[in-house]
C-alpha cells in the first residue's frame, strides 16, 4: 500500500485536483465495522468549485434499538456540523464549526438522529471566514454559526437538516458554501498542500525535512499549520501515522514490527506507545476488539442520492467533527 492516502480505489483526492468520487477509507473511526454495521453513513462531493477546500459532505442517519458509543480519532481539519438528535417533529436542529480534536472523542448514539457535515481539507476552512483569525484559536473547540459566519450560520441547520430528500440537503449546502464566496489564498494553498504531503508520503517523518522541502523555516513551517490548520506539523505527522497504524491493524496477521518499520517508528515499542496514546488501546487489543464488531451489510448503492448527480457518495465515514449544542464538540463525522 503506497501513500497514507487509503487503499487502492479509494478516491482518495489531492487539493484542489477535482476528483470526481469521495474517500471511502475509514481512517481515523475507532472500530469503523461496528459503527457501520448500526448507522447509515455516506460520503458527497461538493459543487465543483468547492472542491479546492473542502474534502467531502459525510451524512449518517440512524435508527437504533439499543445505544451506541462511536469514537473517533480526529484528523486534522475542521468540520461543520449540522445535527437533529430525536424526532424531526420535536427535536431541534443545530449547528456548529468544529475545530480540530486533540484527543479521542466519543458520542453516544441512540433513538433516531441525522447528522449532515462537510470536512474541510486541512488549510481549507480560513478561505471562509467574513474575518481570517488563526485556526490555532479554536482547535479543540468549536465556533457557533452565527460567530463564524454572522446571520445566514443561524438558518442553516434547519436547511441543511430538513429536506427528506438527499440531494437537496447537499444543495443546500452548496448554496450555502458558496455564497460564503471564498477567495484563493497562496498560504492557505500552501498549508493544504503540505498537509496533503503528510497525509500521502510515507517517507514525511520529520518537521525539519518538511519545512526544507518547502523551501520555510521550521518556525515559518509552524506558524503555517497553526494559522491555517490549528495544529503543528509534528502533530499532523504523528497523527496521520496513528491513522495508518489503526487501519493496518485491523488487517489478517498484523506484522507490529514490520509495521513499525514501515511506518518510521524506531521500534516496535514506539509504535505500541503512540498507538496507545492516540488511541486508547494498545494495536493488539485495538486488533481483538475489531475482529469481534459485526461487518456492515454490503451497501445498495445510491438511492435518492440522484441518479442525475454524479456527486453521490458511498457508505464509508470519516472522523473529525464537533457536535452543536450544548453537549459540547462531536468529533464523528
Amino acid at each position: 500500500m503506497a501513500g497514507r492516502s487509503g487503499p487502492p480505489g479509494s478516491g482518495s483526492t489531492g487539493p484542489g485536483d477535482g476528483g470526481d468520487a469521495p474517500r471511502r477509507d475509514t481512517r481515523g473511526i475507532v472500530q469503523a465495522p461496528g459503527l457501520l454495521a448500526r448507522v447509515d453513513f455516506r460520503r458527497r462531493l461538493p459543487a465543483e468549485p468547492l472542491r479546492r477546500w473542502i474534502e467531502h459532505y459525510w451524512l449518517i442517519d440512524w435508527s437504533l434499538e439499543q445505544p451506541y458509543v462511536a469514537r473517533v480519532v480526529p484528523h486534522p481539519c475542521v468540520n461543520l456540523v449540522l445535527e437533529r438528535r430525536g424526532p424531526a417533529d420535536t427535536a431541534p436542529a443545530r449547528g456548529l464549526v468544529s475545530g480540530v480534536g486533540t484527543g479521542v472523542f466519543s458520542t453516544e448514539l441512540e433513538s433516531v438522529g441525522r447528522v449532515v457535515g462537510v470536512q474541510f481539507r486541512p488549510g481549507g476552512f480560513r478561505p471562509f471566514l467574513p474575518a481570517p483569525r488563526s485556526l490555532a484559536q479554536f482547535t479543540g473547540g468549536g465556533l457557533a454559526l452565527d460567530e463564524a459566519f454572522g446571520p445566514a450560520g443561524a438558518v442553516l441547520p434547519a436547511r441543511g437538516l430538513d429536506p427528506e430528500q438527499e440531494g437537496e440537503r447537499v444543495a443546500a449546502l452548496d448554496a450555502f458554501l458558496l455564497s460564503l464566496r471564498p477567495a484563493a489564498d497562496p498560504a492557505a494553498e500552501q498549508a493544504m498542500a503540505l498537509a496533503h504531503r503528510v497525509r500521502t508520503d510515507r517517507s514525511v517523518l520529520r518537521v525539519e525535512h518538511l519545512a526544507a522541502s518547502a523551501g520555510l523555516s521550521v518556525r515559518s513551517l509552524q506558524r503555517l499549520f497553526a494559522t491555517h490548520i490549528g495544529v503543528t506539523p509534528k502533530w499532523t505527522i504523528l497523527r496521520y501515522r496513528v491513522h495508518e497504524a489503526m487501519e493496518r491493524a485491523t488487517g489478517p496477521g498484523a506484522d507490529w514490527a514490520r509495521l513499525a518499520a514501515e511506518l518510521g517508528y524506531s521500534d516496535q515499542s514506539h509504535l505500541i506507545r503512540e498507538f496507545t496514546a492516540a488511541v486508547g488501546v494498545s494495536p493488539a487489543a485495538y486488533a481483538r476488539a475489531a475482529a469481534a464488531e459485526p461487518r456492515p451489510p454490503a451497501s445498495p448503492g445510491p438511492t435518492d442520492r440522484g441518479p442525475e448527480d454524479p456527486r453521490s457518495g458511498n457508505h464509508a465515514p470519516e472522523p473529525g467533527h464537533a457536535r452543536p449544542g450544548a453537549g459540547g464538540p462531536d468529533r464523528l463525522p
